[in-house]
């Protein structure tokens, strides 16, 4: 029976987990030839999420876990799944079931006929905000505009893996990880799912509208450096229309004489050129503190607690 894992990111989702974990098993026995077992990452959380998951661990013997000293965040936690995989194949999902596990019964034949990685993209998305959607869709059209790399729009964590294709993507040991573009970025062929999103079966969601923000900008600094180009050519216009400015200036004050007006436009092109002076600076410091952390080499997280390395 081929080994397959399946990686579970778990941030204070004590309501979520036994569901989760029996809805999986339901659906999961009905695929024959393999063998599932679970690594459920607790990623700092708060609640009784761990003490959920160590239940689960003594009850059978298909669940591992490994929990994280603090909350280093979903990246850090899926890394962590990833390096302690073992199986033929790897599976990736969301513990609050909006990721539907029926949809693994699509994606095993899939994988088996020599696709290296089978993935699901949204298509449509229950109850969620019309704002959030309309800056997701957004955001994909940009990355994908100004990137090497090519997310489809929907994009989610939601796939299975070969292994050849894990190894790759844990060859990338860049610290600040932006886990989407990773997987576009190492290539292999990828069979895209399309499905409908559920509503949380408990719970909230943990993704504010700031830390979404972030996330945005984390993966179009991490696989473009178009914002840096778009910086210089700013720069230029603007220097351009200075120089342009000087010369009118000039030529007025030689021709007319010291006296002209123009002080309130003179003071707002001041003003204006000061902010995109400082969008521009904004800009190389996004690269700037991403290079700066990636040279101090901190590890991505540490492991308070596990059984998996009790085995070892």
């Amino acid at each position: 029976m081929k080994p397959v894992d399946i990686i579970v990111p778990c941030y204070n989702e004590e309501e979520s987990i036994e569901i989760f974990y029996k809805e999986c098993t339901d659906i999961l026995r009905n695929i024959k030839d393999y063998n599932f077992n679970y690594i459920f990452i607790n990623d700092g959380s708060k609640d009784n999420t761990l003490k959920i998951i160590k239940n689960l661990s003594e009850k059978t013997t298909n669940v591992k876990y490994i929990s994280f000293s603090r909350n280093f965040g979903k990246e850090s936690a899926i890394l962590a799944g990833l390096k302690e995989s073992t199986g033929d194949y790897v599976i990736l999902m969301d513990v609050d079931l909006q990721h539907p596990p029926k949809l693994i019964l699509d994606m095993m034949p899939l994988i088996e006929e020599g696709y290296d990685s089978v993935a699901a993209k949204r298509e449509a998305r229950k109850g969620e905000k019309r704002y959030r959607e309309y800056f997701s869709i957004k955001f994909y059209k940009l990355i994908n505009k100004i990137s090497d790399v090519n997310i489809p729009e929907g994009a989610t964590d939601y796939r299975i893996m070969s292994r050849q294709m894990v190894d790759c993507v844990l060859a990338l040991e860049e610290s600040q990880r932006f886990t989407k573009g990773i997987f576009e970025w190492v290539g292999f062929e990828t069979k895209w799912l399309g499905y409908e999103s559920e509503e949380r079966v408990a719970g909230t969601t943990k993704w504010s509208g700031l830390a979404l923000l972030k996330y945005a900008l984390e993966g179009i600094v991490g696989f473009s450096t178009a914002p840096l180009r778009i910086a210089t050519i700013i720069g230029l216009i603007f220097s351009g229309f200075s120089f342009i400015y000087f010369v009118i200036t000039l030529i007025k004050t030689l021709v007319i004489g010291i006296d002209m007006p123009g002080y309130a436009s003179i003071i707002c092109f001041i003003t204006f050129l000061g902010g995109i002076q400082l969008i521009v600076l904004g800009i190389l410091g996004e690269y700037l503190s991403k290079t700066y952390l990636e040279v101090k080499r901190r590890p991505n997280y540490f492991v308070k607690e596990s059984n998996i390395y009790k085995e070892k």
